[in-house]
């Protein structure tokens, strides 16, 4: 039976853009679910702020009535002005076994982005650093962390037959949180706070953090603005964040510094882990999915540390060690054993030394992938 690729083009076919890898990866134990509602949100031009400055598009490989494979097409214009490129990117792929699948959308994409001048592609990566990015290729008997992306082995070894060669990669720690918290953190915090005049906010509901939410992002562009494949976000992007994510914060996982005059010079946001949760909801929301997230927020022996941001002039002077003090009273107190990272760059020593302090394991890898077209 021939295989037929066909472009996504009406709101029906983009929902079984997004449903396919629940098929694809049914009955698998480490495989997460996304949110249905929200991969919509971020697929669809009219719901995400970043289509003000990406072009797309989306297809699927469909043998006889099965979809067997799927790939998105996403040319940043923002980033290849700021950077002086001409790459396009491929990201939300998935595919059966089969090497002629791939082939037909590699082949697509890569054909699109010829079209549109680009001599370049690399990925997966999304719209933004806050979309899934990189093929799993280490860590496949491991549960992901919240909304992170899961892959089978054979996705690297196939789309290196290809053509395509190692970027970067991303790597994920899980740190076993002491019983204690150990005593140079407290006297680094307290030293840090005194030497700069610093101090933790003292955090009582939402809203206090919300007050502080444009300039967390402001520090986030900042601190961020040079890691690999990072655009900025705009204001209508900071905007969506806020409404989509500011439900699942609870406030005594955030810790936010400020200086003498109650400007935010650093921050750190962990969430109790959903990934549980999230794959018992099975992509909706309705009608338990929220009743398992709000439950996963209250019931958990470990957290997801999403971000850590400090001000480009804090940097490098201990301001970590007020965040980590923090948390680590949260931790205690909520008996969280474990603290997984996020995916954080393999090149990025400046965090990753963070965690030498402390019972780790890196147990996760992703790449990027690049080639010239």
């Amino acid at each position: 039976m021939s295989l037929i690729i066909k472009e996504v083009s009406t709101k029906k076919e983009l929902k079984e853009f997004i449903k396919f890898p629940d098929n694809l990866y049914i009955g698998n134990r480490f495989y997460i679910p996304a949110i249905h509602k929200m991969e919509l949100q971020t697929l669809f031009f009219k719901t995400n702020p970043a289509f003000e400055f990406c072009r797309t598009k989306y297809w699927l490989v469909i043998k006889g009535e099965i979809i067997v494979g799927r790939i998105a097409g996403i040319i940043n214009d923002k980033y290849n002005k700021k950077h002086n490129t001409k790459i396009a990117r491929f990201g939300w792929l998935d595919f059966v076994e089969n090497e002629n699948v791939l082939k037909l959308l590699i082949d697509t994409v890569e054909k699109w982005a010829k079209e549109n001048n680009m001599n370049c592609m690399q990925g997966p990566l999304g719209f933004t650093s806050f979309d899934a990015s990189g093929f799993l290729i280490e860590g496949f008997n491991e549960i992901p962390t919240s909304f992170a992306h899961y892959n089978f082995p054979y996705y690297p070894k196939l789309i290196e037959t290809h053509g395509y060669r190692k970027d970067i990669d991303w790597v994920e720690y899980t740190i076993k949180v002491p019983d204690i918290i150990p005593e140079q953190i407290i006297k680094g915090s307290k030293t840090i706070q005194e030497r700069y005049n610093l101090h933790q906010l003292e955090i009582k509901k939402t809203k206090d953090i919300l007050s502080y939410a444009d300039e967390l992002f402001i520090i986030l562009n900042e601190s961020y603005k040079d890691l690999y494949a990072f655009t900025e976000l705009s204001k209508k992007q900071i905007n969506n964040l806020k409404k989509h994510f500011i439900s699942l914060i609870k406030i005594e996982y955030v810790s936010i510094v400020l200086n003498n005059k109650n400007d935010l010079v650093a921050f750190g946001i962990s969430i109790p882990s959903m990934s549980t949760a999230l794959k018992k909801a099975n992509g909706k929301l309705f009608p338990f999915g929220y009743f398992r997230i709000w439950k996963a927020l209250y019931k958990n022996d470990t957290v997801d540390l999403l971000l850590i941001g400090v001000k480009p002039e804090y940097q490098n002077k201990g301001v970590h060690a007020i965040i980590f003090e923090k948390l680590g009273q949260t931790f205690k107190k909520r008996k969280i054993k474990y603290l997984e990272t996020t995916r954080e760059l393999e090149n990025n020593n400046k965090v990753i030394q963070l965690w030498s302090g402390y019972e780790h394991r890196l147990h996760k890898r992703s790449r990027c992938y690049i080639k010239k077209i």
